[in-house]
């Protein structure tokens, strides 16, 4: 059975890992006959949103805590993620993406990116293995791998600091995948566009398949 790596970065769309993404993803990654383990970075959140009015809260809360609502709890910290164990790696969306795992939505094309993250798809790329990203994920992508091609749909902003990264944009509209040949890297655009929950089962759906039609 083909195993895929889903790392999660909190738990909510405004400060953490958008829940109808990551969800619908282990939902594609079961239904089309893989099985998956759930990581996360052990790191501090940026900051903590109340969902209900989109205001920060004086809270502090932990990324791999968060993401262990959504992985009910199985779930394992990033840094012990061994590439060779896998055929696939995935990043579901979500702005803790951007906040969290990196802070490419602080400062765009001049981000930093979290080392256990980084390494992961390097590691993964390095051995000819498939990297996912939905959403605003591809944004790690571009940070690492600079030459690649890939979609975050037609956001012109966010496209703009994608290219400053060297990266090669294709816009794509509900449930379009674009491939990157040359590093296996696989892109859906989910809620980068005004989508609803039935965009996002096709998304995930579409690019797991896409995935998984790579896995030898």
């Amino acid at each position: 059975m083909k195993k895929f790596a889903v790392v999660l970065a909190g738990c909510g769309v405004y400060d953490g890992a958008e829940i109808h993404e990551a969800v619908l993803t282990l939902l594609a990654i079961k239904k089309q006959g893989a099985d998956y383990i759930i990581f996360a970075p052990d790191i501090p959140q940026h900051h903590v949103i109340n969902h209900t009015n989109g205001k920060e809260m004086s809270e502090n809360r932990n990324v791999l805590v968060e993401s262990a609502r959504i992985a009910r709890g199985n779930i394992q910290d990033l840094k012990t993620y061994n590439a060779e164990d896998f055929d696939a790696l995935i990043f579901p969306g979500g702005f803790g993406v951007a906040k969290n795992l990196c802070d490419f939505a602080f400062k765009g094309a001049d981000c930093n990116i979290n080392e256990n993250v980084a390494d992961a798809i390097r590691k993964t790329v390095k051995l000819g293995k498939p990297v996912g990203a939905l959403c605003i994920s591809p944004a790690l992508i571009a940070k690492v791998l600079g030459d690649v091609e890939l979609t975050i749909g037609q956001d012109a902003g966010t496209i703009e600091q994608l290219e400053k990264l060297g990266a090669k944009h294709i816009n794509t509209d509900h449930g379009e995948v674009v491939m990157d040949e040359k590093y296996k890297i696989f892109t859906t655009p989910c809620y980068m566009l005004d989508a609803d929950v039935v965009h996002i089962e096709e998304g995930a759906s579409n690019i797991v398949r896409k995935m998984l039609s790579v896995i030898s």
